[in-house]
């Protein structure tokens, strides 16, 4: 009789192990933690890049206001003979110095910038889009027609800046570069800022 009685319990042991290991909660708050704690973490890294990148890029179109409002009333000028004149070195000092306080000019091979600072006879003739090489939607940025040659008083100018923004965080980078090299995915987020103007009659 007590053999049976051991063996009916040996029987049923792992069943009641089975229900003190289901009604024991220690360590589910780690567990749950353990979960959550990497999309958590991605998500609110993800949320603050967002923030940054769309502060970057009003810093950005700041800057291009303000260096085009300095063209267009002749604090800035080019080949006049007057102490105002700016050549493009110059120019991309005083732009990279707007913008310092949350972006950096300088970069390995000089493409984290690109300015376009020229004269048109009309509006109608200021170019429209981003230049891609290949006209590839999400090529990369084709600057062979950049310039620096800002016009006179009275002239139509336009300020093109494109700034070339690495996304940190994978979770987002494929939902906002838009600058894909082929198949390799997701480059980096190509920031664009115009401002186009007629110059005033200044002396």
């Amino acid at each position: 009789m007590a053999s049976k009685t051991k063996d009916l319990g040996s029987k049923h042991r792992p069943a009641r192990l089975f229900r003190r290991f289901r009604r024991n909660e220690d360590g589910v708050a780690a567990i749950e933690f353990g979960v959550l704690a990497i999309p958590f973490f991605l998500l609110i890294f993800a949320t603050i890049e967002t923030f940054i990148a769309y502060a970057g890029e009003q810093l950005l179109a700041n800057t291009v206001d303000t260096m085009g409002r300095k063209i267009r009333t002749g604090q800035i000028t080019y080949n006049q003979g007057k102490a105002t004149d700016m050549d493009a070195a110059a120019f991309r000092t005083a732009f990279c110095n707007e913008i310092s306080i949350m972006m950096k000019c300088s970069d390995s091979d000089g493409t984290r910038l690109n300015l376009d600072v020229r004269k048109f006879t009309t509006f109608a003739a200021i170019p429209k889009g981003i230049p891609r090489v290949g006209g590839v939607p999400t090529g990369d940025l084709d600057t062979s027609a950049f310039a620096y040659s800002p016009g006179g008083a009275g002239s139509i100018n336009v300020v093109r800046a494109y700034y070339h923004w690495d996304v940190i965080t994978d979770l987002v980078r494929p939902y906002i570069t838009n600058v894909r090299n082929g198949s390799e995915g997701p480059d980096y987020y190509l920031m664009v800022a115009t401002a186009a103007f007629q110059n005033e009659n200044y002396p």
